[in-house]
């Protein structure tokens, strides 16, 4: 069709943002394009460009609140070019409604800098949007949950599974349903701190039956796996287990699904808030500062994808010594003022407990003593009856 040759590459972002237009080099929020010029029948820039290179462009879009593109998350679903028009086809999972606006919003804007483009069309499809004031509250796009929540952390290491195993344990004393889901791939740990190395079988409809263990229904990368085996995936396959274990695992009739998150703000928990109605999430956070900066960020990420905070727990709060007397190991209150700061409730103060250590190395999470028999095993029950789930 006697066009011009034109290539991409990443430019250095030291140059304006710009148009399209004849012999320019130009950087267009860091994509730089070279040699796109008319071709020999008047064909505008945008009628030489392929689809590919309309795809490239667009990964300038981020998805709000993240720092990776649209199109590396795989939701631009189509590119179609027509004699000047454009048509972007995108499919996007979210109960923000922002969410697509924003999206929309910036595809706009990227196709806007392409010199002759006469019509740009961008359709988004939207699944799982916001539900109308007075719908149904706490649906669950896995059917036969009722409610799901999650337990994040920003950092590793702030005891994040121990917390989800006995919050878990917690909610079936009283008398729920409970779900515990390991979306910790890379470092799996709830089959050991309930006791089972059973394998999961599948069912008729070739979905995953999960283990069974002190009245709870688990799934866990560490039930598929050798104690001595490292996960090692990239983002893509780690998203498509994660969406496994939510949705091809024969959870049957639960009131609560606990997901156990991994530590971070990265591809897994993106796909979890894509891939299900999250109702609320649980922070966990040790008290000094280098951990409750990283809590800081996981609020701040659920917030921006509309996922309610339940509340913060302050975890390794103190150790208390055969005296009485408190050793504030990580610093004291540090939980305590950011949850002020970040005016949402403090569920709970855990402290440093040897029970609680021994209890997930042994299979049993601490909250199945009484709570009259032990302090930590107490704070969980009682975290739980305040949370009115």
């Amino acid at each position: 069709m006697g066009r011009t040759a034109s290539r991409l590459e990443m430019g250095d972002g030291t140059d304006k943002c710009g148009r399209f237009g004849r012999r320019r080099r130009i950087v267009d929020c860091g994509v730089r394009v070279l040699g796109c010029e008319p071709g020999e029948k008047g064909e505008s820039c945008a009628d030489m460009m392929s689809e590919d290179e309309i795809k490239e462009l667009l990964k300038q879009v981020k998805y709000p609140g993240f720092s990776r593109d649209i199109v590396s998350f795989g939701l631009v679903k189509a590119v179609e070019v027509a004699g000047g028009e454009v048509t972007v086809r995108i499919e996007v999972a979210t109960k923000d409604a922002q969410v697509p606006q924003t999206i929309f919003k910036d595809v706009h804007a990227v196709l806007e800098r392409i010199e002759g483009i006469s019509h740009a069309k961008v359709d988004i499809e939207v699944k799982d949007a916001p539900e109308a004031a007075g719908g149904a509250v706490g649906k669950s796009s896995i059917p036969g949950v009722k409610r799901i929540i999650a337990v994040a952390s920003g950092k590793g290491g702030v005891g994040k599974s121990t917390v989800a195993a006995n919050l878990a344990v917690a909610l079936s004393a009283r008398g729920l349903k409970v779900g515990l889901c390991d979306c910790d791939l890379y470092g799996p740990s709830i089959a050991m701190m309930f006791g089972t190395t059973e394998r999961p079988d599948a069912n008729e409809n070739d979905e995953i039956i999960p283990i069974e263990a002190h009245g709870l229904k688990l799934m866990s990368m560490g039930f598929l796996l050798e104690d001595k085996s490292p996960v090692i995936v990239r983002g893509p396959m780690a998203t498509r287990y994660t969406q496994q274990f939510l949705r091809q695992v024969a959870w049957g009739e639960l009131d609560v699904l606990v997901l156990d998150l991994p530590p971070g703000t990265g591809d897994i928990q993106l796909t979890i808030v894509q891939t299900v109605a999250v109702d609320g999430v649980v922070i966990v956070t040790t008290p000094q500062e280098v951990a409750l900066i990283d809590a800081r960020k996981a609020v701040a990420m659920f917030a921006k994808v509309n996922v309610p905070i339940l509340g913060l727990i302050e975890n390794m709060a103190w150790f208390e010594g055969d005296d009485g007397k408190k050793y504030y190991i990580f610093g004291e209150g540090g939980g305590v003022r950011e949850a002020e700061d970040m005016n949402v409730p403090l569920l709970a103060r855990i402290p440093i407990d040897l029970p609680t250590g021994r209890g997930g190395d042994e299979g049993r999470p601490v909250a199945l003593l009484p709570a009259s028999e032990n302090k930590v095993s107490a704070a969980f029950h009682t975290m739980v009856a305040e949370l009115n789930v």
